[in-house]
């Protein structure tokens, strides 16, 4: 029986600043069996959904009785050697408030790249290198380091943009979103749950009609939330095979849900 009534699949950009419209910003929903549809973000001048409409707009979806499974294409969190350099303590809400605090790209007019420059905030002092992998990445041919700018499909600045709207979807949901894994590897029952997803694992899978490469990640992020929790698979992706180091390391690093 599925445990979830509707599923969410974005496909993030780390463009720009939080309040302006991005075309690569792609949104897609699906309830019970029917087919997901691309949501348009609310009439406004703008075009395209920006970061943190995506972010209000997840807390109403978030806050309803009924369960929603959300996806990300985001990383959720920075290996373990990050933590270990900077002296921070091994817990993610800890983490996601120190990161506020050193790169505040949640803040109106303000670009990931802006922080990276020194024009604001204090990036220099948590600072990352493109050779640090989390486990997750490790498990992921394709996956890069979420400290590897400038490149090709790279995925660091759309996590250095998001990392402050989880906190955000956080502070104003509460206990009523499970973020997985950090929350625990279990669900409550009647949770709604919020997960980094990698659209690439699926994006072959489903066919691309006449979506663009930005639409079918949300797409095939959406299908494939709702097709594994359909077919009961989903429990099995919930607890990939690890050992209880690794275990211990993803959560406080998080996973990528659908990586086994």
């Amino acid at each position: 029986m599925p445990k979830f009534k509707h599923y969410i699949g974005i496909d993030y950009s780390g463009a720009k600043s939080p309040t302006e419209s991005l075309s690569g910003l792609r949104v897609y929903a699906a309830t019970g069996e029917a087919v997901p549809e691309e949501v348009q973000s609310p009439p406004s001048p703008r075009k395209y959904w920006t970061r943190r409409g995506v972010a209000e707009w997840l807390v109403q979806q978030l806050s309803g009785v009924e369960p929603v499974l959300v996806g990300i294409d985001h990383g959720f969190s920075f290996p373990i050697t990050y933590f270990e350099r900077h002296g921070l303590p091994l817990s993610w809400h800890g983490f996601l408030d120190d990161f506020q605090k050193h790169w505040p790209t949640g803040e109106d007019h303000t670009y990931v790249c802006f922080v990276r420059d020194g024009m604001c905030g204090q990036g220099a002092m948590r600072q990352g290198d493109p050779s640090w992998f989390r486990l997750t990445e490790k498990w992921t041919a394709t996956a890069k380091s979420v400290f590897q700018f400038d490149v090709q499909g790279q995925v660091a600045n759309s996590t250095h943009a998001g990392l402050p709207w989880l906190r955000y979807i956080r502070e104003h949901c509460r206990n009523r979103v499970h973020f997985w894994p950090f929350d625990g590897w279990e669900i409550p029952a009647g949770r709604s749950v919020l997960a980094e997803v990698y659209p690439s694992l699926w994006t072959r899978r489903f066919p691309i009609a006449a979506r663009n490469a930005d639409q079918h990640a949300a797409y095939a992020a959406a299908a494939w939330l709702q097709r594994a929790d359909m077919n009961s698979s989903l429990v099995r992706y919930l607890f990939p095979p690890l050992n209880p180091q690794e275990r211990t390391v993803a959560e406080v690093e998080g996973w990528i849900l659908g990586v086994m």
